[in-house]
């Protein structure tokens, strides 16, 4: 069975999942405590790659390696949240996914690392 929102079209279905969107952002900020301080460094790194003495390629690697880390991040609490409602109890299964999903973030930001060196050591 469909959720009932997926028959919207057009304008209506769009603002429809913006207002998801916009909801996630909000849970994510409040709940989790590793996306609000990626977020903290999004809002110091952003400006900065900005303001780097690098070309306009090596400014979007380095911003999209923030980023990155910001979707990976989103994903892994999607994943514990899912998790969690499923049940609180300790499984093998459970503490699989949670762990693949906290081992995406790690990736991730050394992803975002590896690129702010190779770039700012060009």
């Amino acid at each position: 069975m469909e959720a009932p929102h997926k028959g919207k079209t057009g304008l209506r279905r769009l603002w429809n999942a913006f207002g998801y969107s916009l909801a996630g952002f909000r849970a994510a900020y409040h709940y989790e405590s590793a996306f609000r301080q990626e977020v903290l460094l999004s809002l110091i790194l952003i400006p900065l790659a900005l303001s780097m003495p690098v070309g306009y390629l090596g400014k979007a690697l380095m911003i999209a390696s923030v980023l990155l880390v910001i979707i990976v991040e989103l994903i892994n609490s999607a994943i514990e949240a899912i998790v969690d409602r499923i049940s609180l109890e300790k499984h093998e299964l459970a503490g699989r996914a949670k762990d693949l999903g906290s081992a995406a973030v790690l990736v991730s930001l050394v992803n975002a690392v590896v690129v702010w060196g190779l770039v700012l050591l060009n």
